[in-house]
């Protein structure tokens, strides 16, 4: 097989070798430092020689390779390479392709930008100017900018993160705080930031493309009014485009090389935030990045080729991304988008990924996106403390639909919860302090996988006592957890009754049992009385919404006796007479109607222009309401209709006998509204 040898010192050169890669064409890159092999990692049929070559070398090395042909894909300023390449190639017989960087300095932002053709010209000038100089050509010129001692004090030189690059601006008498080893392009942000922070009072670059972040560099500068030294290539950079390049090797290969013209998306869950929580397949992501967005907190220590934003919403990413496809590399960029976490684990990664393919799908966005999934905090914490998950229930306090913890830790003995901050820890412990679960243990985890993490062992007091902000995962032991009934049903004598009237046991089940209820439901209980109804609907599932609606000012207060003594939340007392009452509350799935004060037909009237698919349960005892329900029957579209008539007797002792007492006969009316036309 054909294999082709780059000599790689550019963005192109990384993306060339994900081109031939792809195409499982074998070939070699010459990086010049660890650096340069770091950022080509990951890469298939790809192998990687290090380190820099003489002329001589360079020739040695092409002979007995047998390669099929020769890119230089080094930097357009790196003159003396592309020149040893050349001088190496004489005599051999093989294509030497010159890969050309798109430059492009088309809509440069206005300001004070001074050319110079050669960077002993800008030296010179630099002994001109006053004030701290920000260098952004490299390490490789710098010898030319500390002739001068006066302008070497003055220096502040942005160099790469290598050994070698930081050993030359030593080597050149420039102090440690003024070297900053940092990797670019960076964005205007980071430019404005840098110049303000060393009180920079010019800026020396070389002319370069969007990769190189020329642009950026420039409007950081008008934005902080300092003037703008650009060198220029005092060389042509001829060559191929990556297109031709790539169409080529296909030739010399025998191998169609396809251009990966569609930007590449990638949706990755980095655990708890710590570098040391990403797994393999999304550091390799991140490191391949040409842009990066996510959290301000979890981008802050990456470094993208071009640039990053602390944009974690569809609204804030897809305009972005639209806007910067001009932007990404011919042969296509990737975009990396961080979630904390897992990203399948109460994340925002699912909205994104809709609203990504709903663009793609479109037309609207030529690009691919897939998902990499984190480890969850869930899982770092279990591993930490010994637990298993599989039998324990995982909630969220930052779920929106979340509602009475306590309640849904009294269901089982092990607990985890998925925390924002230290306000979370504190309505943990001061729901299970008023829910009387004075004994539960609670082990929080701080900080899971960074520096300082620690798991702090807590009562529920002392969780109301927590004020360090910072990240929270917490492991909740419930010792009152009892086996959970699989039928509802309260004793009559369980509730607060006072002198309300209310639904009894029996009655109370084959009512709930006609409503149907599912997961989700949204259930108004009309004339409530003490509430009943609206707990033992309430506690079947954390995830009903129950509407208490009631008229009297002291059943109202009972149903919230009721409310609190169960531990419902999800219950929400509305003290108005129905219908008047039910204005503005959520759409209703459900309803039941146990008392209506004489205005059934207003009510249901109501319920049908709300809801006209909702299931409606209503109890009649009185003759005059049992005649209102037949005349309803024939005055609304309704299906699935069910009537039953409970008479319930219930054994009193009277004396050594057990005496069966009579209660009210109950009519209980079940039905389905339905759309007009459909129906009987």
């Amino acid at each position: 097989m054909k294999k082709i040898l780059i000599f790689a010192g550019t963005t192109e050169g990384r993306k060339l070798s994900e081109c031939l890669s792809a195409a499982q064409i074998e070939h070699t890159l010459c990086v010049a430092t660890q650096y340069g092999e770091t950022a080509l990692n990951g890469h298939t049929s790809a192998t990687v020689h290090r380190g820099r070559m003489k002329r001589d070398e360079m020739a040695e090395y092409i002979r007995k390779g047998g390669f099929a042909a020769v890119v230089d894909a080094t930097h357009p300023y790196a003159v003396e390479t592309t020149e040893n390449i050349r001088a190496a190639m004489q005599g051999l017989e093989i294509p030497y392709l010159r890969l050309k960087r798109e430059t492009d300095s088309r809509g440069e932002t206005e300001g004070k930008i001074y050319h110079f053709d050669t960077m002993e010209a800008c030296a010179k000038a630099l002994e001109k100017t006053d004030g701290n100089i920000l260098l952004t050509v490299g390490s490789k010129n710098l010898n030319i900018f500390c002739a001068s001692e006066e302008v070497k004090n003055r220096l502040y030189v942005r160099t790469l993160p290598s050994v070698e690059s930081i050993t030359m601006c030593l080597e050149q008498g420039i102090k440690g705080s003024n070297i900053l080893a940092l990797q670019g392009p960076f964005t205007v942000e980071m430019n404005e930031a840098v110049i303000r922070q060393y009180r920079i009072g010019c800026l020396v670059t070389k002319e370069s493309g969007s990769v190189g972040g020329y642009q950026a560099k420039l409007e950081a500068a008008q934005r902080t009014d300092i003037p703008v030294f650009a060198v220029g290539n005092s060389k042509e950079d001829t060559g191929f485009s990556f297109g031709e390049v790539c169409r080529m090797i296909g030739d010399i290969c025998g191998t169609a090389v396809k251009l990966q013209d569609r930007i590449e998306i990638v949706l990755a869950g980095v655990g708890m935030g710590d570098k040391s929580s990403l797994t393999r397949e999304v550091q390799c992501a991140v490191e391949s990045a040409d842009v990066i967005f996510g959290a301000e907190r979890m981008i802050a220590q990456y470094r993208p080729r071009i640039e990053k934003k602390p944009y974690y919403k569809a609204e804030q990413i897809i305009p972005y991304i639209h806007k910067m496809q001009e932007n990404l590399t011919s042969a296509g960029g990737k975009v990396v988008v961080l979630f904390s976490g897992d990203t399948g684990f109460y994340s925002g990664c699912r909205a994104l990924y809709e609203a990504l393919r709903t663009e793609i799908n479109l037309g609207r966005l030529n690009a691919f996106v897939h998902i990499m999934p984190g480890i969850s905090s869930i899982a770092y914490l279990a591993a930490c403390i010994g637990e298993s998950y599989q039998d324990a229930a995982v909630y969220s306090m930052h779920e929106k639909k979340l509602s009475g913890i306590a309640n849904r830790i009294r269901k089982s003995e092990k607990n985890f919860l998925l925390m924002s901050g230290a306000e979370d820890v504190r309505e943990l412990g001061k729901a299970l302090l008023e829910a009387q679960m004075y004994k539960c243990g609670i082990l929080a985890g701080y900080m899971l996988s960074y520096p300082e993490q620690r798991i702090m062992p807590l009562t529920p007091e002392e969780c109301c006592n927590i004020t360090e902000e910072g990240l929270y995962t917490c492991f909740v032991r419930n010792p009152y957890a009892n086996r959970r009934k699989l039928t509802h049903g309260k004793a009559d004598a369980d509730f607060i009754r006072e002198d309300v009237p209310m639904t009894k046991e029996e009655v109370r089940e084959v009512s709930i049992c006609k409503l149907k209820l599912y997961e989700d439901a949204v259930v108004y209980d009309i004339g409530s009385g003490t509430g009943s109804i609206a707990a033992e609907i309430a506690g079947l599932s954390d995830d009903i919404q129950v509407y208490a609606i009631e008229r009297k000012a002291e059943a109202a207060s009972l149903i919230e006796k009721n409310k609190k003594k169960f531990c419902l939340e999800n219950i929400t007392v509305v003290a108005a007479e129905a219908p008047d009452g039910i204005e503005g509350l959520p759409v209703p799935t459900h309803a039941f109607i146990g008392g209506s004060g004489g205005r059934l037909k207003e009510i249901l009237s109501a319920l049908y222009g709300i809801n006209s698919e909702m299931r409606i349960v209503i109890n009649a005892v009185s003759m005059e309401t049992i005649c209102e329900i037949k005349e309803i029957l024939h005055y609304y579209p309704i299906q699935n209709e069910d009537i039953v008539q409970m008479q319930i007797s219930r054994a009193k002792r009277a004396g050594g006998h057990r005496l069966m007492l009579a209660e009210n006969p109950v009519w209980i009316c079940a039905f389905d509204f339905c759309p007009k036309g459909g129906g009987k």
